[in-house]
């Protein structure tokens, strides 16, 4: 620690950085910043910077408003669309309360210590995101226009996301945020990005990073970025499709050369885990009212709980692109929306495989059909049961959930809870477009 202490003193030095940015994030995962001069660094490590944390999304009760914001030296970057004339840098914080104990509703901590029971088993988690969004014409929420009428993979020689995605990737590769590829998606001015795997925590500070780059070279192109899952009526929703692996030192603990599709009994635990829980942990993975149009609308978002190997329409898939290659063994899980908040994500997906694991639960029958072209009596008749369809029943099953309750601890449990019916009740409340044009003149 003190030698990555000393690393970015030094490099702020000699790279003449005027501003630097801490970051977090509150517990729905909206990116907080607060800028400290260069002078100010040294004790950003060793007391924080106080800050109110009563004002900042779920962060701290009123009672208890006063919280430390402790830099991590580990997540030190320049930022470089601050450009050279003022050179501006960010890190990472750690969430505390005065006395120096975590503070219960920061989120990165409430992966950190998911992540720690995980190593107390012996195992190490590992993520890879696949990053969707959209990107508009102009900011008019009203008549929101796609930039392009493009689709999957299409290649548009000189095209505004082609330009795009050149400069995004460049952008976190200079940020040091490795880029596995990216292309053009299935929408009309649909992109994804997908980051190479790194552990969890890298992984989630990484995406809230990700999100800050590609709006920032959104407007620096003229147009404008979107996470939303689902902007557009008749086209793909944006999803955050997720690999995911548990490591035992360096060994990957989901390969098993003899196992089908390479997966090892852990490995079919975990996703075992997976699936039981899926539906308590969804209002996690899929926060927004809108979430679960993107999920209600087929394009290969998963609405029913299976899983499957070359099954796009499961909810767990087993990749086997390199089947000789031990350490390429993963499972993804598809049903996170691009706008979760990873940290809080990637720590109910990873509590529910480890309970599979420690539970022994058993994986039910592969998905071989295409399970949206089954009829209902179908789907239950093979045991597809659905995920939640809507917020709603989502909160539903969290309220119930012991799982999720633990995992994300009692303050974040609340807040989250209490929040997301606050946005339901909300969205009831709605006369929409749809009954305006069904009801209005016609009763």
């Amino acid at each position: 620690m003190d030698k990555q202490r000393d690393f970015v003193l030094r490099t702020i030095e000699e790279r003449g950085v005027k501003f630097v940015r801490l970051w977090f994030t509150d517990v729905l995962g909206t990116l907080k910043s607060v800028a400290i001069a260069p002078a100010e660094v040294e004790g950003a490590f060793t007391e924080g910077l106080g800050i109110d944390g009563s004002s900042i999304e779920g962060l701290s009760r009123s009672s208890e408003a006063d919280v430390i914001a402790k830099a991590d030296p580990s997540t030190f970057q320049i930022l470089p669309w601050r450009g050279e004339i003022d050179p501006t840098a960010r890190m990472f914080c750690d969430i505390s309360t005065p006395d120096g104990q975590p503070a219960a509703a920061d989120p990165r901590h409430v992966l950190k210590r998911t992540l720690a029971k995980a190593a107390d088993r012996g195992f190490s988690f590992y993520t890879h995101p696949e990053c969707e969004f959209y990107l508009l014409k102009s900011a008019d929420v009203a008549h929101p226009e796609p930039v392009d009428r493009a689709g999957y993979f299409d290649n548009v020689p000189g095209g505004t996301a082609h330009d795009f995605r050149r400069a995004s990737v460049r952008m976190l590769e200079d940020i040091g945020i490795s880029v596995e590829f990216s292309h053009h998606e299935a929408g009309p001015g649909q992109n994804e990005i997908d980051l190479r795997y790194a552990d969890a925590l890298s992984t989630a500070d990484n995406i809230m990073t990700f999100r800050t780059v590609v709006k920032e070279v959104a407007m620096q192109e003229g147009v404008y970025a979107t996470f939303m899952p689902k902007p557009f009526e008749g086209q793909p929703g944006s999803g955050m499709h997720t690999h995911m692996s548990l490591f035992e030192g360096e060994r990957n603990a989901f390969h098993d050369p003899a196992g089908e599709y390479r997966l090892s009994k852990v490995g079919r635990q975990f996703m075992a885990g997976l699936l039981h829980h899926a539906p308590e942990i969804t209002a996690v993975t899929n926060q927004f009212v809108n979430s679960y149009k993107r999920m209600w609308s087929g394009d290969e978002a998963p609405s029913y709980v299976s899983w499957g190997h070359n099954n796009r329409s499961a909810l767990v898939r087993v990749p086997l692109s390199k089947p000789n290659k031990a350490q390429s063994a993963r499972v993804e899980y598809r049903g996170l929306d691009s706008a979760a908040n990873p940290y809080l994500a990637f720590s109910v997906l990873l509590a529910a495989g480890l309970k599979g694991i420690e539970e022994g639960y058993e994986l039910p029958d592969e998905a071989i059909e295409d399970i949206w072209q089954l009829s209902d009596r179908e789907r239950k008749a093979l045991g597809y049961k659905p995920l939640p369809a809507s917020l709603d029943r989502a909160i539903g099953a969290m309220e119930e959930s012991e799982l999720v309750a633990e995992t994300l601890g009692e303050q974040v449990f609340s807040f989250f809870v209490r929040n997301k019916r606050e946005d339901w009740q909300r969205y009831r409340a709605q006369v929409t477009r749809v009954e305006l044009e069904s009801n209005l003149l016609s009763l």
